[in-house]
């Protein structure tokens, strides 16, 4: 070879292309599923929107249970800061140039409550409740926004009569109200002393909340599992939406070279972009109801929208969990998915559901349940399990969701002939078990913790919920005064008697009476009530054969121990002291009254507040009232039912009478107070969650049909009835329903069984579920009647179109 002579070179070798692996490839194809669901055209968009719009009402619903924490304590904390520090909390405050003479004062209107407090200062500089800039003087009134919105109305007219003595000068402030429609009110007056109900206040500022009951604590976190885990099996269903159409696109992405895992991770992106708007409609969604909560009573619940703040770590960890649940779920959901490049294998015969593991899940649940141990009501809250009580409940509903969808596939996949509407609802349902089943788990774990939840009320109604004994047939209201005399107590009976809608009025005046001559029984003075009233008033209060004015008599009320104590003070033809106790009134004379001697006994007759009154009871011309100490009169009002605002004449007319007269209404019930608060928040939670079920449904059905539209247009083009369509839509609601609702009444009862035996309780209501069922089927046709219009849009040969 000669030296000119060129060797030919050897090819060039080209760097190998080397795909990202790891967390590059993740993020690629995150990124790539982002950009399908943004540019995906009009389907993509409908896709994305219903995801958002459904993750976005779960979100809001998350967000504004992740307020209640703060809700509640800028509540207490308003509370904390007004209620005074008094003579009433066991200690002497002396007069000073800063402290309020106060009495505790409230009425009611048409059903709605208002507290309120007299003031009166000693001195020049007065300390004020938050939310009042001045003292109000003799004759004024401070009120909350929300009463002076009342009083303004033309329509609320003996409202406005009641307060007419006093002239509204201020409005309370927000640092002075525990709610923005709190009723409240502060009454300036010149008449306030030491005497009767009244207290002096020297500062503001006292936590007088009781601790809650270990019982409502464990049904406070039932409460919570029960409205909380169908938003999050609502929101993992709403990631899902559009799946179909997403799986035939992802088809097209591994005909171009796209592995399968690439793929997955595609679609997972889809999904977060999904979630990731959903977080922001639900952020405007919560910001809506945060205005909406200010503004709406709802079950006499409402807050300020400055107090609906959730809590930061709790939004941090929704931030996080939703699109973080989108993607799991998306990933979870392809795995029995087969995407090639020629097509989704949807149609081969799946492998069965398996039920051991679906199976283990609630088992797991209550053995939690049941190993955390009963709860000791006596015992402090520190010893009610939460986590347990919260897990234990968690996983329960949740295995029920896991149960249902074997449960469909075993009972429609043995369904056969019938009508048109029921094959082809039937056939559409064993082609898609998953789906409907998804479709129906909200309300299936929804009404299975509803039916333990009733369960958990009905068997501890009793400790919260006593009988007064209160006879609302004889008298529906009871006024009292702190002092008495013969001319208050006849003008009492005459003005009720004369007022609009009254019907009787039993009125009587009422003090305590010793038995001279400082002899003590077991170191106390003997000790009885001396009762006075006219004939037909002490009819109502004992068993009297005959009664003139000038009568007296003995009542018994038939405990021997209080017999006896009560003839150790009333002796026939012996003195009594109607004066001051000369053991707490040192140096105070005896004021004496002969009871006469031909005073009978009497059996004593419960009266219509459901107390029997033992002691004297004497008619008004027996006994001097002007000699008495320290009396008080009261009366019981029977109102006509009938008469509109019947009650509310009654009111003002003991406005009239005296601002002081303390006027309550009598009932068969007397009702826990924060028992009664949960059980409020329970409905409003309920209703929440409920309509979020009923938004799901609706949701997952016009997202099933629009799956679905060219089908539909194909079968209504050969000839299939319009009318068959629809019940066949009903049909594929009605069956996946029925049975999750026979599931939920199963679990729902188990549940219960299980959180009652945890309070040391029986069950007392084995049938809560029927109401419950009747809102799962008006829930269905609901639903149904909703999805009508969609279904008849979808059915028009338009729909046979495609690109």
């Amino acid at each position: 070879m000669s030296d000119t002579e060129v060797r030919p070179r050897p090819p060039a070798v080209l760097p190998a292309h080397t795909a990202p692996t790891g967390v590059t490839a993740w993020i690629r194809d995150l990124g790539m599923g982002i950009r399908f669901a943004a540019g995906g055209g009009r389907e993509g968009w409908i896709r994305t929107v219903l995801t958002a719009l459904g993750v976005g009402l779960g979100v809001a619903l998350l967000l504004g249970a992740a307020s209640v924490p703060n809700l509640l304590q800028n509540r207490d904390d308003r509370q904390f800061a007004r209620t005074p520090h008094s003579a009433m909390d066991g200690k002497s405050v002396k007069a000073t140039d800063t402290t309020v003479l106060m009495r505790n004062t409230g009425t009611t209107f048409r059903g709605k409550s208002m507290n309120g407090v007299f003031m009166r200062a000693d001195g020049d500089h007065p300390v004020l409740p938050p939310g009042l800039d001045t003292m109000p003087a003799a004759g004024e009134m401070v009120v909350s926004p929300a009463l002076r919105d009342l009083l303004d109305d033309p329509a609320n007219k003996l409202l406005k009569e009641r307060f007419r003595d006093f002239r509204v000068t201020g409005t309370i402030g927000e640092a002075g109200l525990v709610s923005p429609l709190e009723l409240q009110y502060y009454l300036g007056s010149d008449q306030l002393s030491t005497s009767g109900d009244s207290y002096r206040v020297e500062s503001f500022g006292q936590d007088d909340s009781l601790p809650l009951d270990p019982f409502l604590v464990a049904l406070v976190v039932l409460i919570c599992v029960v409205l909380l885990t169908p938003v999050a099996i609502f929101i993992g269903t709403a990631v899902r939406f559009g799946g179909d159409r997403r799986d035939r696109r992802l088809a097209a992405l591994r005909l171009v070279g796209a592995d399968a895992r690439a793929v997955r991770r595609i679609a997972a992106g889809e999904a977060l972009f999904g979630a990731l708007l959903g977080l922001a409609a639900g952020a405007v969604f919560f910001l809506l109801l945060r205005e909406l909560v200010g503004v709406v009573d709802l079950t006499n619940v409402s807050a300020f929208p400055s107090d609906m703040v959730p809590s930061p770590a709790l939004v941090a960890l929704v931030a996080v969990a939703v699109p973080l649940s989108a993607v799991l779920v998306t990933l979870i959901s392809l795995r029995a998915v087969a995407i090639e490049p020629l097509g989704v294998f949807r149609g081969a015969k799946q492998r069965r559901r398996r039920l051991w593991w679906r199976l283990v899940v609630p088992v797991l649940g209550i053995g939690i349940l049941l190993y955390s141990g009963r709860i000791d009501r006596a015992a402090a809250n520190s010893a009610v399990n939460v986590p347990a009580i919260a897990v234990g409940s968690a996983l329960s509903l949740i295995g029920l969701s896991a149960l249902l969808p074997w449960l469909v596939e075993a009972v429609v996949g043995r369904l056969r002939g019938g009508p048109v509407p029921w094959q082809l609802a039937v056939r559409r349902l064993q082609l898609t078990t998953g789906t409907a089943s998804r479709a129906v788990s909200g309300i299936t774990v929804a009404v299975a913790g509803a039916v333990a939840l009733q369960m958990m009320f009905a068997s501890m109604h009793d400790d919260f919920n006593q009988m007064t004994g209160q006879d609302t047939s004889r008298a529906q209201l009871t006024v009292r005064s702190g002092s008495a005399n013969g001319a208050l107590a006849q003008r009492m009976i005459d003005d009720f008697a004369a007022t609009d809608g009254v019907t009787k009025v039993i009125g009587t005046v009422q003090a305590y009476v010793t038995r001279p001559g400082g002899k003590k029984v077991d170191d106390i003075t003997p000790t009885t009530e001396l009762t006075i009233g006219t004939c037909a008033t002490l009819r109502e209060l004992a068993h009297l054969d005959t009664c003139k004015d000038g009568d007296t008599f003995v009542a018994h009320t038939g405990s021997r121990t209080m017999n006896k104590w009560v003839d150790t003070t009333a002796r026939p033809g012996k003195p009594v002291n109607i004066g001051p106790d000369p053991d707490f009134h040192q140096g105070a004379q005896p004021v004496l009254w002969t009871l006469p001697a031909r005073t009978g006994v009497v059996d004593a007759r419960a009266n219509p507040s459901g107390r029997k009154i033992d002691g004297i009871l004497a008619t008004p011309s027996a006994v001097d009232i002007k000699k008495l100490d320290d009396a008080s009169t009261v009366s019981w009002v029977k109102t006509d039912p009938k008469v509109p605002d019947a009650e509310d004449h009654v009111r003002n007319t003991a406005a009239r009478i005296s601002p002081f007269l303390g006027v309550d209404t009598l009932q068969s019930v007397d009702r826990d107070k924060q028992y009664a608060s949960i059980a409020r928040g329970l409905q409003i939670g309920a209703s929440a969650t409920m309509a979020l079920i009923a938004a799901s449904m609706v949701v997952s059905m016009i997202e099933q049909l629009r799956e679905r539209k060219r089908l539909l247009a194909v079968l209504t083009a050969f000839g299939t009835r319009r009318s068959s369509m629809a019940w066949s839509l009903l049909w594929q609601t009605a069956v996946p329903v029925a049975l999750g609702l026979a599931l939920a009444i199963v679990g729902g009862l188990g549940l219960g069984v299980v959180m009652t035996r945890m309070i040391d309780k029986s069950v007392t209501d084995w049938w809560s579920f029927l109401p419950l069922t009747a809102a799962g089927a008006a829930m269905v046709a609901i639903v149904t009647l909703l999805s009508l219009p969609p279904l008849r849009r979808m059915m028009r040969p338009e729909g046979l179109r495609t690109e």
